[in-house]
């Protein structure tokens, strides 16, 4: 069984703030009459996972009440999705998940790097998860995938922290992911073309398809134990449908972790 925890939580955007409505609305997608619950492997998610429900925050603070929600969703279920939220939730989420499990690779599915160091004078922006990480945690390996947005600063950030990045004019659409140990999947849905997903906040064009998401998921190779999905608004959303492109990741996400 998979624990499904929401993480509707949207301070640390730096654009648009929507991102804290996308748990709901990812799960009601996900039970939408329009489509099923099965995974394309067969497997029927209804029975796969237990809701968890969503973290309740009070303030803007909100680190302590990630890691510890996380942890806690850990003791029950051994393996774990979350739905952001902006990008910033990663940085709990993966704290609390490097305790459990040693040798933690990650795997980053974004059109950003994520690695600003200050991001605006907030070193907890959705922009700086990926530096918060490399910095503090026994990361062993950062995979990432789909960018496209690199700067001066990111590239310098990439090589101190040793980060493997695939940009996405590199990007070829049989890609296969193979990792040594646990897995964690980190998907900003902005990795895909806006095309595709038009309710995010920032909408960088060029990006993946859906169908290339999907194939990267079930073609991983490696322990998969804990995935985030985040950056998904349902404010700029059109006629949900890129609530429907989350529910289906969703889907694959949970099926690859009950191979």
């Amino acid at each position: 069984m998979v624990g499904l925890l929401g993480i509707p939580f949207d301070a640390n955007s730096s654009f648009l703030r929507g991102a804290g409505f996308a748990p709901e609305k990812i799960r009601e997608a996900f039970r939408s009459d329009s489509s099923n619950t099965y995974a394309e492997s067969g497997l029927d998610i209804e029975g796969a996972f237990e809701d968890l429900g969503d973290l309740q925050f009070t303030s803007d603070v909100f680190f302590d009440i990630v890691e510890q929600g996380v942890a806690h969703a850990l003791q029950k279920q051994p393996k774990l999705l979350c739905l952001g939220g902006d990008h910033s939730v990663s940085f709990p989420i993966v704290s609390a998940v490097a305790k459990k499990h040693h040798g933690l690779n990650i795997l980053h599915l974004d059109a950003h790097a994520d690695l600003y160091h200050d991001f605006e004078d907030n070193p907890f922006s959705h922009a700086s998860p990926f530096a918060r990480i490399m910095e503090s945690l026994p990361v062993k390996r950062l995979v990432q995938v789909g960018i496209r947005t690199l700067n001066t600063h990111q590239r310098e950030q990439a090589r101190k922290f040793g980060v493997e990045i695939m940009e996405m004019k590199d990007f070829k659409a049989d890609l296969k992911l193979q990792f040594d140990g646990p897995v964690y999947l980190s998907l900003d849905l902005d990795v895909m073309d806006p095309a595709f997903v038009p309710g995010v906040s920032h909408h960088e064009p060029g990006g993946m398809t859906t169908r290339d998401v999907i194939r990267i998921i079930q073609s991983l190779q490696g322990n998969l134990i804990a995935a985030d999905i985040v950056e998904y608004n349902p404010l700029r959303d059109v006629q949900q449908v890129t609530a429907m492109v989350a529910a289906k990741l969703f889907k694959e996400i949970i099926s690859k972790m009950r191979e």
